[in-house]
């Protein structure tokens, strides 16, 4: 979400003359979009902004003046605090505020140097409805929010409070926007929100669209081959949703489900609303519909109060799902978050050793997965060059990157090709005879 955010900000400061340039060295205006799901993360900002602050001083010994930014979840969290720890930042703005990037600019031109602007409300305009049409292509691979915010309150997390509550966009208005993207190149879609499936978009007539409703909308865009959608929540993969995973050919066979504990206790704790054997129960279900379905996940490991017993759980629970990918990371306490005021806080070198045996069970599924492909044929996406010359990299349909020797003129289409070889995070694959070959760039 943070690549698609980042785009729009770059549209919304393109009739001010700014233009993207690939160095901050270059930059006139540089921009940090940052996220504060961890606390790792939320430090990383501060230490970029030293090396930014490096690079303001040379180019201000040069003449050259420097606007300095930060926007996104560690802005929301922090607002006033930034400018205080970080005195060179301009402008702190939330992602609900970026559409008003001039005019924050703006002021800051106007008032001078040391003056910031803090932009961290919830303003009553949708930030969709006053931001100008996306201009630059995004690639044959794009990005599309239809979705924002969060009203589950997991105990752990911070995007309710950085994000907001959720809220949908008109369908006519995300449609609009991906006719947009496929007329620029873009073949495949991913549909982002950070509870993307519970999405319930205004759609004609005063109608209200579900995710399924949507997903089968966008499908009949011609030249729109593949749609993905991410990220979602158990509680809110209903029925048409699942429907649509057996009915619409471009949907693809991969799901991305966070479940973050197999322990029931924890998920209590956790208050995620639902049970391990609910998420078991979806995931069959799911396979029902998408015989092909593979999935992914993300687990918290160490979370307030775990207990051996129920990281044991959550082991069993990987066992019985088998994952395709997954994300785990250690508890990171969010601050202002209930967690992070448990008493029962877990040893961290006790959340090292977990995650440690957590990701070796998953790296051996996920290398188990991949080398289940090796002499098959799938479809793969092609829509970057490769690492070698001559080499073309793309997507499966189950998301692994596929490496595959191929002429330029393949580039942005979705071509069959034969996996020769697997390693845990990518695919080696071959296009088929040369005959077949040229007849697919024709």
């Amino acid at each position: 979400m943070n690549v698609y955010d980042s785009a729009r900000m770059a549209d919304v400061l393109a009739p001010l003359g700014y233009v993207p340039v690939s160095a901050p060295d270059d930059a006139d205006m540089v921009i940090l979009n940052t996220c504060h799901i961890r606390e790792k993360a939320a430090e990383k900002v501060y230490s970029e902004l030293g090396r930014i602050r490096q690079i303001r001083d040379r180019r201000a010994g040069q003449g050259r003046a420097t606007v300095i930014a930060v926007a996104g979840c560690v802005a929301q969290a922090e607002g006033e605090e930034l400018r205080k720890r970080a005195p060179i930042v301009d402008i702190v703005l939330g992602p609900q505020t970026y559409h008003r990037l001039p005019e924050m600019v703006a002021r800051v031109a106007r008032a001078g140097d040391g003056v910031g602007v803090v932009a961290t409300d919830f303003p009553v305009e949708a930030k969709f409805d006053e931001l100008p049409e996306a201009s630059a292509p995004q690639g044959p691979s794009a990005f599309l929010t239809v979705q924002e915010g969060c009203d589950k309150f997991c105990t752990f997390c911070v995007v309710p409070y950085t994000r907001g509550a959720e809220f949908s966009r008109p369908a006519a208005q995300i449609l609009a926007e991906a006719r947009k993207l496929v007329a620029q190149g873009s073949v495949e879609i991913t549909l982002l929100g950070q509870n993307v499936n519970a999405y319930r978009g205004a759609g004609p007539a005063g109608t209200r669209w579900g995710l399924g409703r949507l997903i089968r909308a966008l499908a009949e865009i011609p030249g729109l081959a593949r749609l993905r959608y991410t990220t979602s929540h158990p509680r809110d993969m209903d029925e048409a949703l699942i429907a649509a995973h057996r009915e619409v050919p471009s949907l693809m066979p991969f799901l991305h489900l966070p479940v973050q504990s197999g322990s029931d206790r924890i998920l209590a704790a956790m208050n995620r609303g639902h049970r391990a054997a609910d998420y078991l129960a979806l995931v069959a279900r799911l396979r029902a519909a998408q015989p092909a379905m593979a999935l992914s996940s993300d687990f918290i490991v160490g979370f307030p109060g775990e207990t051996e017993a129920d990281f044991a759980a959550t082991m069993e629970l990987v066992r019985e799902v088998e994952y395709a990918q997954a994300f785990s990371f250690k508890y990171s306490p969010r601050p202002g978050t209930p967690a992070a005021l448990a008493e029962d806080q877990v040893p961290d070198e006790v959340k090292t050793e977990r995650l440690h045996r957590l990701q070796d069970l998953l790296w051996q599924q996920q290398r188990r997965f991949n080398l289940g492909l090796v002499g098959r044929t799938i479809p793969v996406l092609l829509d970057r060059p490769g690492r070698e010359p001559g080499q073309l990299a793309g997507r499966s349909a189950w998301l692994q990157a596929v490496h595959v020797d191929a002429p330029s003129a393949l580039m942005g289409r979705v071509v069959e090709v034969t996996v020769r070889g697997a390693t845990l995070n990518s695919l080696d694959g071959r296009l088929p005879a040369p005959a077949a070959m040229e007849e697919a760039a024709a």
